[in-house]
């Protein structure tokens, strides 16, 4: 008996100890100097900090965890947490800097005459319902194509043995939970309201690039949408998705 209560005082210590605050500074590799604004993404438990102008941050981690680092204009970070990393603290990471090569901008896409009514005729109209997200900046969102066709196509797919969404959301339930804590953390909110690369979401979700679009495109939304929508309007289009999928499944 005293050997098990002996055996579960030391998992309690040891748990108690992995879950404790891990904090560390993030520097420029260039310069030296701290970065500030730096978002830092524990993948693992899903949720997210930022660097002060100190470049100090402090996140909840635990042994195996992977961190994520993002900063525009500098090369994402991703490392995994030690048991060195949270017992001595006093961590250091540096940031790379990208160099961007500037692409040619075709600032004239469609032909104008000058005529307004004429003009008015020939410009691309975007039919897609839009809604907002309480709490976050006047932004559209794009709620997908709700006619009744594209439901009963949604409707018809779900239920197919072979259906992308199938595979996608029935196969991958664990990740798919991580919907609704990235949607609860105001951390990672922000950074997602700025990115338009789907890199974030990628790392977080674990899936690829041609998933995220294939979940859209499965769910009607536009090509227009996906090109043009930042990764927390396509967080919301994913997550609307999955809820769907989820009531067809009942």
């Amino acid at each position: 008996m005293r050997k098990i209560w002996v055996a579960f005082i030391i998992l309690f210590l040891y748990k108690g100890f992995s879950q404790e605050d891990f904090s560390a500074v993030v520097e420029n590799e260039t310069t030296g100097l701290p970065m500030s604004s730096v978002h830092i993404l524990n993948l693992t438990q899903v949720i997210g900090s930022i660097t002060d102008q100190k470049g100090n941050f402090t996140i909840k981690a635990e042994v195996n965890d992977t961190l994520y680092f993002s900063y525009l204009g500098f090369k994402p970070l991703k490392v995994a947490v030690t048991n060195d990393m949270l017992k001595f603290g006093n961590s250091k990471f540096v940031m790379t800097e990208l160099a961007f090569a500037l692409e040619e901008i075709e600032v004239r896409p469609y032909q104008l005459t000058g005529y307004l009514d004429i003009d008015v005729k020939n410009a691309p109209i975007n039919t897609a319902r839009r809604y907002r997200i309480s709490g976050l900046p006047d932004l559209g969102y794009e709620s997908g194509n709700r006619s009744l066709s594209s439901f009963s196509k949604v409707i018809g797919n779900v239920f197919n043995p072979v259906d992308f969404l199938n595979n996608m959301f029935g196969k991958n339930a664990t990740q798919m939970r991580k919907l609704k804590r990235m949607r609860e953390d105001d951390e990672i909110k922000n950074l997602l309201v700025s990115k338009f690369d789907r890199q974030v979401l990628i790392q977080l979700l674990g899936i690829k690039r041609i998933d995220i679009d294939e979940i859209l495109r499965n769910c009607n939304y536009s090509d227009a949408f996906m090109n043009e929508a930042n990764d927390l309007q396509i967080l919301e289009a994913i997550s609307k998705c999955y809820e769907e999928y989820r009531i067809l499944q009942l």
